[in-house]
């Protein structure tokens, strides 16, 4: 069965007919093209699929597209500016070196994004925290640790 939902998808209304079982990762990627969004596990357990749903950090894998309806979603994709650059948060991982193979990265981004909204000067300890739920391969997390800290710093100089 068809149902019509209606989103802010990464600052734009959108309207979209979809099946009642369909995934949020599956109507990101497939339906709306915002193939930033990966998934790497499809149970909810490497956090590779994070997107911000009305600002909080959700495994759009775990998530019935139905339960976004009259909410404000936030891809990888929707955090550059308008100018098409990419946001402090992003840049601080570049400059970091914690991309790696870059999988994870969106996620980890967006995990990354929920907690800085939530709390502009996380400790050390905050901000691994917020990672529990994302899983990177590549390293030992000290670069992206780095990138979330260079991100608050910067992210705190320009407000």
């Amino acid at each position: 069965m068809k149902h019509e939902i209606s989103f802010v998808l990464n600052g734009v209304e959108m309207r979209v007919r979809i099946d009642e079982h369909l995934r949020l990762i599956d109507l990101l990627r497939d339906k709306l093209g915002m193939t930033g969004t990966k998934e790497g596990c499809g149970e909810g357990e490497c956090g590779a699929c994070t997107v911000l749903v009305d600002g909080r950090a959700v495994n759009s894998c775990l998530c019935p597209a139905l339960e976004i309806e009259g909410k404000d979603v936030v891809t990888i994709e929707g955090l550059r500016d308008v100018e098409n650059k990419l946001s402090i948060l992003q840049t601080a991982f570049v400059e970091s070196g914690a991309i790696q193979c870059g999988f994870c990265t969106p996620g980890m981004i967006m995990s990354a994004k929920a907690l800085l909204d939530a709390n502009p000067e996380p400790s050390e300890d905050e901000i691994r925290d917020s990672f529990q739920g994302n899983l990177c391969r590549c390293t030992g997390y000290v670069q992206i640790i780095a990138a979330v800290k260079q991100a608050a710093r910067k992210l705190k100089g320009s407000s």
